[in-house]
This record gives structure tokens, C-alpha cells and sequence, in this order.
């Protein structure tokens, strides 16, 4: 198996993608926008992703985060808010806030599993800091880290609940990005001891069964290199300061704060530690690349992925809409607390 995710060009398989990725067998795939239409579409096609490999459990995934990233859109899909709802919620009723949380996160989910969708990458644990770039403003759980562990351990119930993943991201924090890692490299100048602020949620959380990269520098870890491409923040401390042993992921390796070919952006991140290199556009060249160019799985990578897919489960048929509803109705009484 390629320890790789690509993402597909439209609403079904091109003939050119069926045989790369028959030969190739990514680890799994990720869906966006251009990929969803309606139920039926998606079901479909993620059906045949599960059989192009003949595994049941298929790491499928998309960003349905609610708020301004939801890829699965109104009217054939609820409209879901965005983290800072809970975060808002917490400060008059923190158990209130956990309950939503976990109530929204379950009937999401239950909308992944429906269409065969095993993983959503979901919760941020980015603590937000005053001053910030939006890049990720109003997605955060919170500006506090406690509050953001307690929301996104929640969160993370919740998606379970459906039979669906969660990722953990921007693992170390994206909270103190002052650029867009989609077009740039922000380069974050704080001290290892601000740092533990931003890292407190992710070790709170470091059973979590999946993590994704930030494509951040930290002057006080690694002053060259993005943490994605870092073995030093990998390795010391992703792995033994927050203490994850889960499958680590990169973030989309087309975003302008890495350098070089997306390929050799993907041979790096494996040297540097990550499990799985994500390229979510689609372009055959640049797929091509990442297949001829990284080494394959190892058996540690192997038995990570196994273990995050081993409690996801995407049902046939008909999503139960009567208790979608109710967790809905759930969420919304609480929210109307703030």
C-alpha cells in the first residue's frame, strides 16, 4: 500500500485515475467540493474506491467542519456551524457547550457514514491567539487550551458515535499563524515555553487515532523547516512531547508554505516522520510522482492506519433521520443558551 491520500478529479472516477490508482493503491482518498452532488453520487462512488482494493475499511475523507469549510453544502445537506458557536456557548454553560459539541458532531457524522465516508478531518485543536491571521478565526474551539481539549475530546466522541474518524489538526497549533499557509510559510517567533499553550490540547488529546501537520515554521523548534518537513518537531515533539502515536497525516502538500515539486514536498515529509503524504488536487503528474517517489508503508504506518480505521463503519442505506433530528434539536436548544 502507497502511504498516500489523493484526492479525485469530479463526480466519478475518470478511466485514467481507475487504473493509477488500481496500480498505485493509495492508503486512501479525500473528497472535496468537486466530488459531491447527492447522496446517491457519493455513495456510489465511494462504494467503488472500497472495491477498486477490495477493503471494507477505505480511508475516505473530507473537510466537513461546519461553518466556512463544508465541502457536503445545503439543500441536500444540513448546514453545521462553526467551532466558535461552542466556544461561545462554553463561557455561560461549559457543560452545555461539551454536550452540543458531541450532539453536532454525531449527527454529522451520521451524514459521512451515510455516503461511505470514514474519516473527517475534524476537530481543530489550534488554539486561537489574539491578532491572528482568519486562516483559521472562527474554525477554532477557543482561545483557551483546556476549553479546546474538553470541546475537541467531544468532538471526537461524537463522529465515533456515527462509525466516522476524526483528525486532530494543526498538530503542533496553527493559532499564531499571521499568514495563509495556502499562499505562504508563516513563521511563528514564539518561545518554546508560549509554545506549551499550543501544544497542551494536542497532548490532552494524543490518544486521538488520526493527526494532521501544519505547514508552519517555529523559530523555536526548527528555524528552517515547516513542521510538516521537520524531523525535529515530528519526532521530538509531536511524537515524544505531546506523546501521539497515532497516524500522522500532512496537510495538503499543493499549499504555497512548502517549497519545491509537490512530489519531492512528499518524499520529505516521509523522511521527516509522517505516515501519510496528502495531495488533494487531483493532478495526475504530481500523483505520479508521489507513487514513484516515496518508499513504501512501513509496518509501523501499516498498523496506525489500521488501528484509526478499526471502529469506523459505513452503514448501507438510509441515514435514521429521526435521530439525526433529535441531536440536531439537541444542539440547537443548547446553542440558544449564548
Amino acid at each position: 500500500m502507497l502511504p498516500a491520500i489523493f484526492g479525485l478529479s469530479g463526480l466519478t472516477l475518470t478511466d485514467d485515475e481507475r487504473a493509477f490508482f488500481r496500480d498505485a493503491d493509495p492508503a486512501g482518498y479525500i473528497l472535496f467540493g468537486r466530488n459531491v452532488e447527492s447522496r446517491a453520487q457519493v455513495r456510489a462512488l465511494t462504494d467503488e474506491l472500497r472495491a477498486l482494493h477490495g477493503r471494507d475499511r477505505t480511508f475516505i475523507c473530507i473537510d466537513q467542519e461546519g461553518g466556512r469549510v463544508a465541502r457536503m453544502k445545503p439543500p441536500v445537506w444540513a448546514a453545521y456551524p462553526p467551532g466558535e458557536r461552542f466556544d461561545r456557548l462554553y463561557d455561560v454553560a461549559p457543560a452545555s457547550a461539551i454536550e452540543a459539541a458531541r450532539a453536532n458532531a454525531h449527527a454529522l457524522g451520521l451524514d459521512l457514514a451515510e455516503v461511505g465516508i470514514s474519516v473527517d478531518c475534524l476537530p481543530l485543536l489550534d488554539v486561537r491567539q489574539p491578532g491572528a491571521h482568519d486562516v483559521i478565526g472562527d474554525r477554532a474551539l477557543g482561545s483557551e487550551p483546556l476549553r479546546v481539549a474538553a470541546l475537541g475530546r467531544a468532538t471526537l466522541d461524537g463522529l465515533a458515535r456515527a462509525g466516522v474518524a476524526g483528525v486532530v489538526k494543526h498538530m503542533p497549533g496553527h493559532g499564531r499563524s499571521m499568514v495563509d499557509s495556502h499562499k505562504e510559510t508563516p513563521l511563528v517567533t514564539a518561545s518554546a515555553e508560549e509554545l506549551e499553550q499550543d501544544l497542551a490540547p494536542f497532548r490532552a488529546l494524543k490518544d486521538a487515532p488520526i493527526a494532521m501537520t501544519g505547514h508552519l515554521r517555529f523559530t523555536a523548534w526548527d528555524a528552517e523547516n515547516p513542521a510538516t518537513l521537520s524531523p525535529f518537531v515530528i519526532g521530538e515533539v509531536m511524537r515524544k512531547q505531546i506523546g501521539f502515536d497515532g497516524l500522522l497525516l500532512t496537510d495538503d502538500l499543493d499549499m504555497q508554505a512548502l517549497g519545491g515539486t509537490v512530489p519531492e514536498r512528499a518524499v520529505r515529509a516521509q523522511a521527516a516522520g509522517c505516515d501519510i503524504a496528502l495531495n488533494c488536487w487531483a493532478k495526475m503528474d504530481d500523483m505520479i510522482g508521489i507513487a514513484q517517489g516515496l518508499a513504501p508503508m512501513s509496518a509501523k504506518t501499516a498498523e496506525r492506519l489500521e488501528r484509526a480505521l478499526a471502529d469506523t463503519s459505513t452503514f448501507e442505506g438510509p441515514a435514521d433521520t429521526s435521530a439525526q433530528a433529535a441531536l440536531l434539536a439537541t444542539r440547537d436548544r443548547l446553542l440558544e443558551l449564548a
